[in-house]
């Protein structure tokens, strides 16, 4: 396994103790770490592996359940793994955490709860507990809200705004904009499952989706029931709500 360096940016968001922490956990992680392959289940899944390696930027919306989340962190990190990017950056809002910066404490404290969808998906793709905190200790992840993404330029990285259904069209502008050389981005969410409560944001993003329908380097893709491979509960319940006109 090669000698890595916990990163400046991530000891600047962290207490002494998590600091202390961060390096013991770095010194104590010997094993090899490497991901497993995934292999797409449907065709929007294969959609999007194809739009992926061709270098397109990504549009993935669509019901729950759908891998959606999955397989954008999975190929960003294949690709971060084989050095070709340098960190997969996540950006998360929920139209609760934007005054996050008005609350007490690190921002890595803060933050920590909205992480958990992440933490999760490291452990399945790396099956390792520790996965996702030895990549944040390694560089190679950094979670970062909307309130705390401007006024910086994201170079040699992959961006997944994840949820972004709850973004207004101001906010997924400023991300889209920050963009520098080197670097991909991918949206992900539901459209049809927004948090926006006023009308002219609900317009803004689907302003914002026919925008990037237009753009040759972006590839839309949809997904839908047939996508669903969380299990077999869960895709009865999304189609039972979807006939019911619940979504």
């Amino acid at each position: 396994m090669q000698n890595v360096a916990i990163s400046d940016e991530l000891l600047n968001q962290l207490t002494r103790r998590e600091r202390k922490h961060a390096r013991r956990l770095l010194k104590k992680s010997q094993r090899s770490f490497s991901i497993k392959r995934v292999d797409p289940k449907t065709r929007n899944q294969r959609k999007v592996f194809e739009a992926y390696n061709e270098g397109q930027n990504l549009l993935c919306h669509g019901v729950a359940g759908t891998g959606k989340t999955f397989l954008s962190m999975y190929l960003s990190l294949k690709d971060i793994l084989e050095r070709k990017y340098n960190q997969l950056i996540i950006v998360r809002s929920a139209v609760a955490t934007r005054d996050i910066g008005y609350l007490p404490g690190t921002q890595s404290a803060k933050t920590k709860v909205y992480e958990a969808p992440y933490v999760n998906i490291a452990t399945q793709l790396f099956n390792r507990g520790d996965a996702y905190e030895n990549l944040k200790v390694r560089g190679m992840i950094n979670f970062t809200p909307t309130s705390f993404i401007r006024g910086i330029t994201l170079d040699d990285s992959i961006v997944l705004v994840d949820e972004c259904q709850n973004l207004t069209f101001h906010e997924l502008d400023s991300i889209i904009t920050r963009l520098g050389e080197n670097s991909k981005i991918i949206f992900s969410g539901d459209f049809r499952q927004t948090d926006l409560q006023k009308n002219e944001d609900k317009q803004g993003l689907r302003m914002f989706m026919d925008v990037l329908n237009d753009m040759d380097i972006f590839s839309c893709i949809e997904f839908n029931q047939s996508d669903i491979v969380r299990s077999q509960l869960v895709r009865d319940y999304i189609i039972t709500k979807l006939n019911y006109g619940l979504i």
